[in-house]
């Protein structure tokens, strides 16, 4: 299982959960081989050439499908049609924080304040990136934005008051909130996140901006359908151990394990969805 992430991370961490229980219903090991790298493209495309044997899979995130064909060339752009997709596997959502000092708890406060504000992303062409992007155009509001290369940077930047505010996955923020040292604003979930019921979403505010993390497992396109599903049905089975919802839970991660199909279908409309958006509200993500 390729992932094209540095080991440590959420994606790793899920793609290690999911591989040590496929490999007990498989009768057969599963390493994760972790290859950073151009915000996943590497592992993907290399992924997507390997033979479609179905001993080559990826563990995908949708903003590499949905997100960064906005900020890079057409050429450098990773497709969801160059995969057949086994399952899909969780949701990890964004939210806004805010470095207690600077006085924000609301959007409200945001709009009002006397001061530029300083808001800190997780990187070009990423879901913080965009989900900040659009709500900073929609509030109409003078600023600086910050990319910082993942995020952990950025929560320490927000933490360190070297940028004001900050849109994180909300696992990354999450121990800062319950220690009073970040403020949350909103998540950009469709619905409240249930780690965080007492903070609304960005479009019971009035903006309609739902960016989450989504994940899938993949395989190389061509991979024969007999054993797609055997891929599948040592995922649904890992998917049902108490000891991973037991992951899902201490990770804050929401449970999206729907069909490949479904997958497909939900990422190109997002992808779609994404780019009026962008369009609209005339947003470069390459910078």
């Amino acid at each position: 299982m390729t992932v094209g992430a540095a080991a440590g991370g959420s994606t790793d961490l899920i793609a290690r959960a999911v591989s040590e229980g496929a490999s007990k219903e498989l009768g057969q090991s599963m390493p994760v081989v972790n290859k950073p790298g151009a915000n996943g493209a590497l592992a993907a495309n290399e992924v997507a050439a390997a033979a479609p044997d179905g001993y080559n899979i990826a563990t995908l995130n949708a903003s590499l499908i949905t997100i960064t064909p906005l900020a890079v060339g057409e050429d450098e752009a990773v497709s969801i049609d160059d995969f057949e997709v086994i399952t899909g596997v969780s949701q990890d959502d964004y939210v806004l924080v805010a470095n207690p000092d600077v006085g924000v708890k609301s959007l409200d406060d945001i709009k009002s304040s006397d001061s530029k504000l300083s808001f800190g992303t997780t990187g070009v062409g990423t879901g913080s990136q965009l989900a900040q992007s659009l709500l900073l155009a929609e509030l109409g509001i003078d600023f600086t934005e910050v990319p910082f290369d993942s995020g952990a940077p950025a929560v320490t930047a927000t933490l360190g008051n070297q940028v004001n505010l900050s849109t994180v996955q909300l696992g990354e923020a999450k121990p800062h909130i319950d220690a009073g040292k970040l403020v949350p604003i909103i998540v950009f979930s469709q619905e409240r996140n249930k780690f965080l019921e007492d903070v609304p979403t960005a479009e019971e505010e009035g903006y309609d901006i739902p960016v989450s993390q989504y994940r899938a497992m993949v395989a190389p396109k061509g991979t024969p359908d007999d054993v797609v599903k055997k891929l599948e049905d040592s995922f649904k089975a890992t998917f049902a151990t108490e000891e991973y919802k037991k992951f899902n839970e201490q990770n804050l991660l929401t449970p999206h394990e729907v069909s490949g199909d479904e997958i497909a279908k939900e990422w190109s409309e997002l992808a779609d969805q994404y780019k009026k958006l962008v369009d609209e509200h005339k947003i470069d993500l390459s910078d």
